[in-house]
């Protein structure tokens, strides 16, 4: 009976598309109910293949040309999950940061100087603008002074001090490749740079009453590390010889310029080159015989030419200044 009622239900069908009944033997295409003849089930606009779009079947291109939007990054048709985001469509692949290039589909973005960014990487950026860190661990600005570990940035309460267990602040110290408190750190009686405050495990210096790095012991003016050369001390900073002096050194009366190294400063403030007799020019040094003469050196040569009484008023105005 059933077999009857389907073979009534088969005479009686008509094609979708042409409205035309089949002929008895005639194969037929049976498409989510609907019925065609194989030559009328064919695309609305080009065979072969298809795909439904308001109960009208396209084949693969035509509804790509259509219907399909297209992926701003990669410039092809997305069929199946599309991202909406920035006014425009994305395959799930092709959405990624502007930065790091993470696929951000699952995990979510944000908006940037009009650039899509991983929370990471805005938070870096972020962070980069206002002159903060960010927390290498739970990537976060880090708003208060950081702790630096490995010569990374984290907020401090991430780590818990290796000794006594107690919640870190960022004047934790790291020893070892393992954090302390300050006082647990004190105890250990390991010296503290006077410059980066951070424990100093190699060599020390020790200068000016503090414990130094060799490299953070630098130049106040230069901030070069003096790295075994002599210091000069001022006002409780440090300053190599060439800086020194020309912040603090006497200078040359003949050439302008600071008197550096063994010159004669007290005599009469000039530098070795430019020491020389007033009259004649002639190189002078401390073992050559000269004359003072109007606060300038004078040859013994050139003092013989001197008149007799000029060298009478010298040699009283010498001796007066002896008794003094």
């Amino acid at each position: 009976f059933k077999g009857l009622n389907m073979a009534n239900a088969l005479a009686n069908a008509s094609c979708e598309r042409c409205k035309s009944g089949f002929a008895p033997a005639e194969k037929m295409v049976n498409s989510n109910g609907e019925l065609y003849h194989e030559g009328c089930f064919v695309c609305c606009l080009f065979p072969p293949g298809f795909l439904t779009f308001k109960c009208r079947k396209y084949c693969e291109h035509d509804f790509q040309m259509l219907f399909a939007p297209c992926c701003h990054q990669c410039g092809e048709f997305i069929i199946g999950r599309v991202i909406k985001a920035m006014n425009n469509s994305w395959h799930p692949d092709c959405f990624c940061c502007d930065i790091c290039q993470a696929v951000l589909a699952d995990i979510g973005f944000v908006k940037n100087a009009g650039r899509h960014l991983c929370r990471p990487c805005h938070n870096r950026e972020k962070a980069r603008g206002l002159g903060k860190y960010i927390c290498q661990k739970c990537h976060a600005i880090i708003e208060d002074s950081p702790l630096i570990f490995k010569n990374d940035p984290y907020h401090p309460d991430h780590f818990n001090c290796n000794n006594c267990g107690k919640e870190l602040t960022a004047d934790a110290r790291e020893l070892k490749g393992e954090l302390y408190c300050l006082p647990c750190h004190d105890k250990m009686g390991v010296p503290i740079c006077g410059a980066c405050r951070r424990p100093i495990e190699g060599r020390v210096v020790n200068a000016m009453g503090k414990q130094w790095h060799v490299e953070h012991f630098v130049c106040a003016k230069c901030e070069k590390p003096f790295l075994g050369h002599r210091h000069y001390e001022r006002k409780g900073l440090a300053y190599c010889e060439t800086h020194y002096n020309q912040l603090f050194g006497d200078v040359c009366y003949h050439c302008n310029r600071v008197i550096e190294g063994d010159g004669n400063r007290d005599l009469f403030r000039t530098c070795v080159n430019c020491f020389s007799c007033a009259t004649c020019n002639t190189k002078l040094t401390l073992k050559n015989k000269f004359v003072e003469f109007d606060m300038k050196p004078v040859c013994k040569k050139c003092y013989e030419k001197f008149p007799l009484e000029l060298k009478k008023r010298l040699k009283k105005l010498a001796e007066t200044v002896g008794r003094k």
